[in-house]
Parts: C-alpha cells; sequence; structure tokens
C-alpha cells in the first residue's frame, strides 16, 4: 500500500516541504531560500526569517504537493522539524504541520533536526548497510556519528567551540566575501594556494571533538599582520585546514567502529574540497564513502519526511501538543 509523507522544514533560513512515498523514494521537494533577504545583514535575522516563513509556507507546500501529484487528502502522514533551530521559525513550520494534520485527519510527527540530516543519504542509497560513521557539518553543528541502526546512533566527537560552518561565515564576514560564507569561500578558493598559509589544525591528536574558534581567530590575525595577503590564499589555507581536521578525523571514527562506510550531512557537505577530498580517502583507504547531492546536504524537507516516516513506524505519532525545542539534543 503507497504511504505519503508530507514533510516541513522551517528551522532557520529555508522554508521547504517535500512529498515522500514509502521510505526513500522522493516525489518533490520545494525549497525556498531566504538567503537574499539577510544578505545585508551578514547573517540570519531571526524576526525576518519568521515572517519570511508565514509568507512562504502555504505556497511551499502546495508546489510540493502539486509537483508530487498529489492532493492533500491523500497525505498519510506530516512531519515537520520540531527543534533544533530558530525558535519562531520553528514554531512557524509546527503550527502549519499540525493544522494540515488535523484537516486532513491524519497523523502528526516532529523530527529532530539533526537527525533529519542522517538520512540525506539514505534518499539516494537506500540500501546502506550498519553501522556507519556520520559526518555531520553545518552552521551550528559539526558531529560524528556512529549509526547502528534506524533510530539508533551514538555521538562519537563534536565541536567544542565554533562549528565549521560557523565559521567559514564568520571568516566570510571578516574577508567581506558576504552571506552565506561557505559557498563563497569555497569559490574563492579554486583561485588560491591551500598551503600558502599553514593555519592551525585544533585538537588533531585530540580524540574525535573538534574545535574552531581558534583557527577562526588565526585566520584574523594573519590578516591584520599581512594587510596585503592575497585573500584567495587566506580562503583557500583556511579551507584545507578544516577539511584536514574534519576528514582527519573521521577517518579515525569509521577504524575506531568498524564502519562499512563514511556518509557525509549537513550544509558544509556541500563544500568542494571536502567532497573531492572524501572520495580520495575512501578510495585510498578502501572504505565506501557516500556524498549525498548538494540539493540534499541543505536544508531540506525530503530528509525530514524520510527520519519522520521511519520514526512514524517504528514509534507511532507525536502530540499534538509537541512543541519547538530550539537546543533539542539528538538522542538514539
Amino acid at each position: 500500500m503507497t504511504f505519503y509523507t508530507l514533510g516541513i522544514e522551517t528551522s532557520c533560513d529555508e522554508t521547504a516541504a517535500a512529498v515522500l512515498e514509502g521510505h526513500d523514494t522522493v516525489l518533490s521537494s520545494v525549497v525556498s531560500s531566504q538567503a537574499q533577504l539577510h544578505a545585508r545583514f551578514g547573517g540570519v535575522v531571526p524576526e525576518i526569517a519568521s515572517r519570511a516563513h508565514v509568507e512562504l509556507i502555504t505556497p511551499v507546500v502546495a508546489d510540493a504537493l502539486g509537483e508530487a501529484g498529489i492532493r492533500g487528502n491523500q497525505v498519510d502522514l506530516v512531519a515537520v522539524t520540531s527543534g533544533p533551530g530558530l525558535i519562531g521559525a520553528l514554531l512557524v513550520g509546527l503550527s502549519a504541520a499540525k493544522a494540515l494534520a488535523l484537516v486532513w485527519d491524519v497523523p502528526f510527527i516532529g523530527v529532530n533536526h539533526l537527525e533529519a540530516h542522517l538520512y540525506a543519504s539514505f534518499l539516494e542509497e537506500p540500501e546502506l548497510e550498519f553501522p556507519l560513521v556520520v559526518l555531520l557539518v553545518s552552521g551550528g553543528h559539526t558531529m560524528l556519528i556512529e549509526m547502528r541502526g534506524h533510530g539508533d546512533f551514538h555521538i562519537l566527537g563534536r565541536t567544542v567551540d565554533d562549528a565549521a560552518g560557523e565559521a567559514f561565515d564568520k571568516v566570510a564576514r571578516y574577508l567581506g566575501l558576504g552571506y552565506p560564507g561557505g559557498p563563497a569561500i569555497d569559490l574563492l578558493s579554486m583561485e588560491g594556494d591551500p598551503e600558502a598559509i599553514d593555519f592551525p589544525r585544533a585538537m588533531r591528536n585530540e580524540g574525535l571533538d573538534f574545535s574552531f574558534s581558534g583557527l577562526k581567530t588565526a585566520v584574523v590575525n594573519h590578516v591584520r599582520s599581512n594587510p596585503d595577503v592575497d585573500v584567495a590564499d587566506v580562503a583557500a589555507s583556511f579551507q584545507e585546514a578544516v577539511v584536514d581536521v574534519l576528514l582527519l578525523k573521521a577517518e579515525r571514527a569509521v577504524e575506531q567502529v568498524g564502519a562499512t562506510g563514511l556518509c557525509l550531512a549537513g550544509g558544509v557537505a556541500a563544500n568542494s574540497s571536502l567532497r573531492e577530498r572524501t572520495l580520495d580517502l575512501s578510495m585510498s583507504r578502501g572504505f565506501p564513502a557516500y556524498l549525498p547531492s548538494r540539493s540534499m546536504c541543505t536544508d531540506n524537507a525530503a530528509m525530514v519526511a524520510a527520519a519522520g516516516a521511519r520514526r512514524f513506524h517504528d514509534d507511532g505519532p507525536s502530540p499534538l501538543d509537541l512543541g519547538a525545542d530550539s537546543s533539542l539534543p539528538l538522542l538514539g
């Protein structure tokens, strides 16, 4: 019997909706980005994000249903991000999802945004075998996660200060590259020498946790001391330092847990250098690497629908009084 899940994502500055058939067949995935709205502020403004979600949520959901070729009354489950994220933005998605579930008389389920990212690879590689190590790298989080099964995972390491994506945005802002910083640094790095500047690799030999705050400070100090430095070299050397540490720890985690493969997830997983060097590592070390398409790395509702459908079939629906949690932890 066909089972349709409508996913809704509004945790930050993307308004997204998607329709999933079963556990891994994406019928539609619509994302409306607010990047231009926030660009002049150099980062996401929560109030602006929330107001934009209110305006966009209805047409985005309608587009997702239309592209999937189904009507609302054919939806079997409504899944929505309930945290972590910006509290006002989360509330817009939650309110819309609950209203639709009530109108259509179908179950509703809240989804952890971080857990949703774990399913990006499964949408394109549904036959992945456990255990897996997932390197989740985004603007707000940098984690290494052992995924033992669906809904069964363990955090191996995480950042002790800035997330990698946050460091990208802060360095880009300092260099005058605009927002969002990750794509800007990625593009500029192609013109620079990644070995031009020897930036620090923090916590290189200290377990599986990460630290990027010191690297960001090192970039600022270097530019201040060398005002004529080539900005492309700075960007490339900074990016190289981040990717070095991410993959050093990821390789260590794969070996530690005896994983069948390494998956990338999160917005920073769209970074060109990280993707290319992950594949190089996979070939040299002899373990598979799974790289979701760039559209599945950044925030989207297809991954929310996938995680929600899995959780619903294992645990049942969420209560309609479920609230938003801006700091919702990832629990296996």
